[in-house]
């Protein structure tokens, strides 16, 4: 049987893999985060424009606009513009994008609702 050399041999070589390997991991985590927010942020804002040309088609802007912030925190830096286009009742609704949390945002999502224009019975 032949002597081991000290010093030779794979000791420590799973610990070093590791270390180089956590930042990798940790990158492509935030990076999936990241496309996770973004796609949130899509959903909020088209639901968010949605239901406020529904209720700005029936109850008017202030309804219009309190229907926009009714599901959406302050800290997505939300924006609602409402008006109407001819026999349409259109909201936009605009947030920011996340990184990594939102509040922290480096661009806007845009979403856009529209409904019929509700005639009043007299």
């Amino acid at each position: 049987m032949p002597a081991r050399r000290p010093g030779r041999g794979d000791r420590g070589q799973v610990a070093i893999e590791f270390v180089g390997t956590v930042p990798l991991i940790l990158l492509l985590v935030a990076a999936v985060w990241e496309c996770v927010l973004i796609g949130y942020a899509f959903s909020l804002a088209g639901n968010a424009a949605d239901e406020a040309a529904r209720a700005g088609a029936v109850k008017g802007y202030d309804a219009c606009v309190a229907a926009a912030k009714e599901h959406i925190g302050e800290s997505w830096g939300l924006e609602v513009d409402c008006g109407t286009s001819g026999d349409i009742y259109r909201a936009k609704v605009t947030l920011g994008i996340p990184v990594l949390f939102p509040g922290l945002d480096f661009g806007e999502i845009d979403g856009a609702g529209g409904a019929a224009l509700e005639k009043e019975a007299k």
